[in-house]
């Protein structure tokens, strides 16, 4: 009986000291219409999961949105977005770093800027 109450006791006390720690988090959808394809989801998700105070990270290409969970006590919405625009891709209204975006494979670039074929001037 004794083992009992003092194994309740213990899980009291654990549940209370989890929820306590419990930091406030905030979820946000930012458009990325620069996302193509596979390629990019990967590598946003996978750089943004390095990013302090990021809980989660979903790229949905096809609807070209970025879901964003994160600590509110280490990061916020515009860093967020900054931290995209560092990959390399458009967020909301900031727009992807030249040098990043310059570094991306041909078919995660945006299509009006994709390598166009040449033209040639007839006489």
């Amino acid at each position: 009986m004794k083992s009992i109450q003092l194994t309740l006791l213990a899980l009291v006390g654990l549940v209370s000291i989890a929820t306590a720690q419990q930091k406030a988090t905030q979820k946000v959808v930012i458009n990325t219409p620069s996302v193509q394809c596979e390629m990019c989801k990967d590598r946003i998700e996978k750089y943004m999961s390095r990013e302090p105070g990021i809980v989660s990270v979903k790229v949905d290409y096809k609807k070209k949105t970025t879901t964003v969970s994160f600590l509110t006590d280490r990061n916020d919405i515009e860093r967020v977005k900054t931290a995209i625009a560092n990959v390399g891709y458009d967020a909301d209204d900031i727009t992807a770093e030249e040098t990043s975006y310059a570094k991306l494979p041909k078919c995660c670039k945006k299509p009006a800027e994709k390598t166009a074929a040449p033209t040639t001037q007839l006489p």
